[in-house]
């Protein structure tokens, strides 16, 4: 948390957990009230609202089977940060400069200073090349993310599957 207050941005934060958890986003909303803002508790409409109104969603779960939060950022135009497990690791592609490609940032462990690595560069992405943070934009709000479209893919795989045996 220190790193994030000294950075040139805002934090807002959204959810619950353990109790010790929850009681220091609460001290870092008071204490930092300017850059960080912690809503303990959770709210569908309000997590839409947030993630709405946000450049960067940062996912640091020690666990996802599935995550809806980036797919719904990345329709938003809200560039996601993610630890790089379960359905986050297949639903966001490293961003990559030299090939204009990816939707966002992943980091492979679950410790500090992997996640500011990715999330510092993230923001220096966006502070210093607004052509590819349009570009990570555009591409994520791009996808088809449709169940029909998930239905097409998950049926390539049974029928590639189908002659493998």
């Amino acid at each position: 948390m220190p790193w994030i207050v000294g950075q040139d941005a805002q934090l807002v934060m959204l959810g619950t957990g353990r109790a010790d958890l929850e009681e220091m986003l609460r001290k870092f909303d008071r204490e930092h009230h300017n850059k960080v803002r912690a809503w303990v508790g959770f709210s569908v409409k309000m997590a839409h609202r947030i993630t709405a109104g946000a450049d960067v969603l940062l996912m640091p779960s020690r666990f996802e089977p599935c995550g809806l939060n980036q797919l719904y950022a990345m329709k938003y135009g809200t560039v996601p940060v993610v630890h790089a497990v379960g359905g986050l690791r297949d639903t966001v592609i490293p961003f990559d400069p030299f090939r204009e490609s990816g939707f966002g940032w992943t980091f492979d462990r679950a410790e500090a200073n992997k996640l500011i690595n990715a999330l510092g560069n993230c923001l220096n992405t966006y502070r210093n090349q607004k052509e590819n943070w349009k570009g990570l934009q555009t591409r994520g709000m791009a996808q088809d993310l449709s169940w029909d479209n998930a239905a097409k893919h998950y049926e390539e795989v049974l029928v590639s599957a189908k002659y493998q045996w």
